[in-house]
């Protein structure tokens, strides 16, 4: 205390900590069926579908480890965006069913609108805030050519929005750089908390994997994507120089002080 007048003390105003509702919205398109580098057991290969469904269900299982409060639902991207299961729930069956039911085109669809997944999501979102609950979406884009599109008007901002972007190198025949573009304009034009995007052409599982287990982050305890440190770089631990490795007599020595000094 200076002069009579207490110091200022910080407090935290207290907020509440909403249950989520979660889309997952998965790209069916053709290109789901790309390869992955690594292949599963006895060689088989795994797809990018295969690695995005057992990536779900990691994400599923983690989310409901830390609150069993926390629901989800699902939906496919062809041409446009439908549902595959619109029941929110927190059964862990109920997930698995839902990601066995997803299964891959055929052939490309050439066009990605994504207004109908706006339009669920702005309609859902209503309804989980009338339960005190937080609504989010979570795209999975898969096509390295074709870039996203949508008509919603830049005002209504009432869910919070999350993209992984899994593509090719890029090519003469794709620019997956655009691709990329286009869907931070659209994660920023509807987010309502900070949405992250993930991207790799890597063709790595272990890769998604990192990422999705970076989206369990709840939208209200977030940083700015750009201040994200997380995970960490593994380095492998570098030899100090030869004048720091301690010779047999300057541990002699230092032996001989501590003695003396005590």
């Amino acid at each position: 205390m200076e002069g009579g007048q207490s110091a200022g003390v910080y407090s935290l105003p207290p907020s509440r900590f909403y249950g989520e509702d979660i889309l997952f919205c998965v790209d069916v398109d053709a290109e789901s069926r790309t390869e992955m580098k690594l292949s599963g057991p006895k060689g088989r290969p795994i797809t990018r579908l295969d690695s995005i469904k057992q990536a779900l269900l990691l994400f599923v299982n983690a989310k409901l480890s830390i609150n069993p409060d926390h629901r989800f639902a699902f939906a496919v991207l062809g041409q446009s965006v439908s549902w595959l299961r619109k029941e929110f729930s927190n059964d862990v069956d109920s997930a698995m069913a839902a990601v066995r039911g997803l299964a891959a085109a055929n052939s490309s669809y050439g066009v990605a609108d994504i207004t109908q997944l706006f339009r669920i999501a702005a309609h859902e979102a209503k309804k989980s805030r009338m339960q005190g609950r937080l609504f989010r979406v979570m795209l999975i884009y898969c096509r390295s050519s074709v870039r996203p599109q949508h008509l919603w008007p830049v005002s209504q901002k009432v869910f919070t929005m999350d993209v992984i972007y899994l593509h090719d190198k890029p090519s003469s025949e794709n620019c997956p750089q655009k691709v990329y573009d286009a869907l931070v304009d659209a994660l920023e034009h509807v987010s309502e908390y900070e949405g992250y995007i993930f991207e790799s052409g890597q063709g790595l599982s272990r890769v998604l994997f990192r990422q999705m287990c970076i989206l369990l982050s709840h939208p209200q305890q977030r940083c700015v994507q750009d201040d994200l440190d997380i995970p960490k770089s593994l380095t492998r631990k570098s030899t100090p120089p030869i004048d720091a490795i301690p010779t047999d007599d300057s541990i002699s020595v230092s032996s001989q002080l501590i003695i003396s000094c005590c």
